[in-house]
C-alpha cells in the first residue's frame, strides 16, 4: 500500500522470535507450571493434582520460601485451604509431609542412598482439605535467601515472611481466596502458628489485600509457654507412673510447685532425680521403644540434660513403616523455649555425629536430583543439600508467651483447636491442658470422650470462644504419625464443623 512501509523479512522474523520468547517467559511464570506431573518412586496417579515451587518474599535479598501444595481430593473448590508448619525451629515441613498425613506412604529402599517407593495414603489430609506445606524460615528445608543474614531470625520475623507468603500464594491461585483458610502446625510450630495467625488477623483488619478467608488454626503438641510447659513434665511423669509418690511429693514440696525454674540447689538436686527416673525412656512416646546407638551423649543445655533416648518407631496403622529410627524434632527433656536463642537440633548436638540421627527415607529422596527437578526445588547448588532439621538458622524466641495471641485471637472469634497425643513427654499434654483451662473461658463441653470407630480415641473439653483442647488417646509428639485414622477423623470434623 503506498505510503505505508511493510517490515523487512528479518524484523519480522526477529519479531516472531521476541514474541514468542515472551509468551514461554510468561507461560513459566503462571501457576500452572507449578504442576507436578510425577515423582520418581510413585507409579500410580495422583488423586488430586499437585503444584510445588517458590515464592519470593524479599526482592532485593533473593529470600524465598518453598512450597508444595496438594490439592482436596474432596471438593477443591469448596474444602478448606490448610498451611501446615513444621517446628523445630529449624525443621522441614516435609517431616509431616513423608512421615505424617501427606498423600503418599513410603517405603525405604534396600540402601540409605536408595530411592524409597511411594504409595497413596489412605489417611492423607487431602482427603478433605487443599494442605500446603511450608518450608519455613529461610535456610529450612528448601527455602533459602540470597544474603545469608537472612539466616539468623527469630519468632517475629519468621511470621511476617509467613504472612507475606500467603499473600503472594493466594495471588498466584486466587481460585482458592474465597475458601475457608486455616494455619496447622505441631511443636515449635505452636509458636509459628499463633504469631502467624496473628498477623494474619492484623492484615486482615487492617484491609491489606488480598483479604484472607482466615478462621481459624490447629496446634498440636506445641510449645506455647515457658512456666506452662517448664512445669507440665513433672505430673505427667507421675501420673503415667514414671516416677514414685514419694519423688513426687520429694519434687513438689522442694520446688514449691515450680518445676520449670529452680530456685533452689535442693528442688534441681529432686528435679535431677527425676531426670534419671525417666531416663531411657522415649521422650516423643513412652510406649515406643528407644533407639540406642553405641555412644551415649549426655549434655547439659541450661539446667537440662539431653537424655540417651531416641524415638524408635514401628507399630503404626500405615501399611508400610515410615521409618524405623527418628531424631527428635522439639526440645530435649525438661527444656522449656525461653526467650533468646533458641539452639537448633544440630547445634544442640554440636554436630557429633548421633547413629540414630539419620531420617533415610526423606533424606534419600529430597537429596535425589530428579526427585528435586519434579518438585521445582531448587538444585543443591542454590538451595543446600535438605535436611530434616538444619543448623543453617540462627533463630531467636522474641515473641515471648503465646498465651496472649491465644486470647487475642480467640476473642476476636477464631476458631483454636489444641490438640495432644497424651503420650508425648517432650510436650506433655498437661501442660497445654492447664493453659488453655487459665486463660479462664466458660467451659461448654464437658470433658469428654471422643470416638472413632466404636472406640473411644481421646478426651477433649470445649470451651466459650471456640477453643477446643482435645487428646488422642496412645499418641506420641506427632499425632497424625501414631494415629493416622484418629488424626484425619478430628481434623474433618473439626474442618467441617461437626462434633468431634
Amino acid at each position: 500500500m503506498a505510503g505505508k512501509k511493510t517490515p523487512s523479512q528479518p524484523y519480522t522474523f526477529l519479531l516472531v522470535i521476541y514474541l514468542t520468547v515472551s509468551l514461554s517467559v510468561l507461560s513459566q511464570s503462571a501457576p500452572e507450571t507449578a504442576l507436578v506431573t510425577s515423582i520418581p518412586g510413585f507409579n500410580g496417579t495422583f488423586p488430586s493434582k499437585h503444584y510445588a515451587g517458590y515464592v519470593t518474599v524479599d526482592e532485593s535479598h533473593g529470600r524465598k520460601l518453598y512450597y508444595y501444595f496438594v490439592v482436596s481430593e474432596r471438593n477443591p473448590s469448596k474444602d478448606p485451604v490448610v498451611l501446615w508448619l513444621n517446628g523445630g525451629p529449624g525443621c522441614s515441613s516435609f517431616d509431616g509431609f513423608v512421615y505424617e498425613h501427606g498423600p503418599f506412604n513410603f517405603e525405604a529402599g534396600k540402601t540409605s542412598r536408595s530411592l524409597p517407593t511411594l504409595h497413596l495414603n489412605p489417611y492423607s489430609w487431602s482427603k478433605v482439605s487443599n494442605i500446603v506445606y511450608l518450608d519455613s524460615p529461610a535456610g529450612v528445608g528448601f527455602s533459602y535467601s540470597g544474603n545469608k543474614f537472612d539466616y539468623t531470625t527469630g519468632d517475629i520475623k519468621t511470621a511476617s515472611d509467613s504472612h507475606t507468603f500467603l499473600l503472594k500464594w493466594f495471588e498466584l491461585y486466587p481460585e482458592f481466596l474465597s475458601n475457608p483458610f486455616y494455619i496447622v502446625g505441631e511443636s515449635y510450630a505452636g509458636v509459628y502458628v499463633p504469631t502467624l495467625s496473628y498477623e494474619v488477623a492484623k492484615g486482615i483488619d487492617e484491609g491489606v489485600k488480598p483479604v484472607l478467608n482466615f478462621k481459624g488454626y490447629m496446634v498440636g503438641n506445641g510449645v506455647t509457654d515457658d512456666e506452662f510447659d517448664g512445669n507440665a513434665l513433672v505430673p505427667f511423669a507421675h501420673g503415667m507412673g514414671l516416677i514414685s509418690d514419694d519423688l513426687y511429693k520429694e519434687v513438689t514440696s522442694e520446688c514449691r510447685g515450680n518445676f520449670y525454674r529452680p530456685e533452689s540447689e535442693s528442688c534441681e538436686s529432686k528435679l535431677e532425680k527425676v531426670d534419671q527416673e525417666v531416663d531411657g525412656i522415649n521422650l516423643y512416646d513412652i510406649l515406643e521403644p528407644c533407639y540406642h546407638g553405641p555412644d551415649t551423649i549426655k549434655m547439659k543445655t541450661g539446667d537440662t540434660k539431653l537424655p540417651p533416648s531416641f524415638r524408635k518407631l514401628g507399630e503404626t496403622e500405615r501399611p508400610l513403616p515410615v521409618r524405623t529410627r527418628m531424631f527428635g524434632r522439639a526440645w530435649p527433656l525438661r527444656a522449656p523455649v525461653r526467650d533468646g536463642l533458641v539452639p537448633t537440633w544440630p547445634q544442640l548436638l554440636n554436630s557429633e555425629s548421633v547413629p540414630c540421627t539419620s531420617d533415610e527415607v526423606a533424606t534419600a529422596w529430597l537429596n535425589n536430583e530428579a526427585v528435586r527437578q519434579a518438585i521445582h526445588a531448587e538444585s543443591v547448588n542454590v538451595a543446600d543439600t535438605w535436611e530434616l532439621c538444619t543448623d543453617r538458622i540462627t533463630f531467636h524466641h522474641d515473641a515471648g508467651s503465646m498465651i496472649k495471641y491465644h486470647k487475642n485471637l480467640t476473642s476476636k472469634g477464631f476458631q483454636a483447636l489444641i490438640f495432644s497425643g497424651d503420650h508425648d513427654m517432650c510436650v506433655p499434654f498437661t501442660g497445654s491442658q492447664a493453659w488453655t483451662k487459665s486463660l479462664g473461658y466458660k467451659i461448654v463441653d464437658e470433658w469428654r470422650p471422643w470416638i472413632v470407630n466404636d472406640q473411644v480415641a481421646g478426651f477433649l473439653q470445649g470451651y466459650d470462644y471456640n477453643l477446643t483442647f482435645l487428646t488422642i488417646k496412645g499418641a506420641g509428639h506427632t499425632v497424625a504419625e501414631y494415629k493416622p485414622r484418629e488424626a484425619l477423623e478430628f481434623y474433618t470434623r473439626w474442618l467441617d464443623g461437626k462434633k468431634i
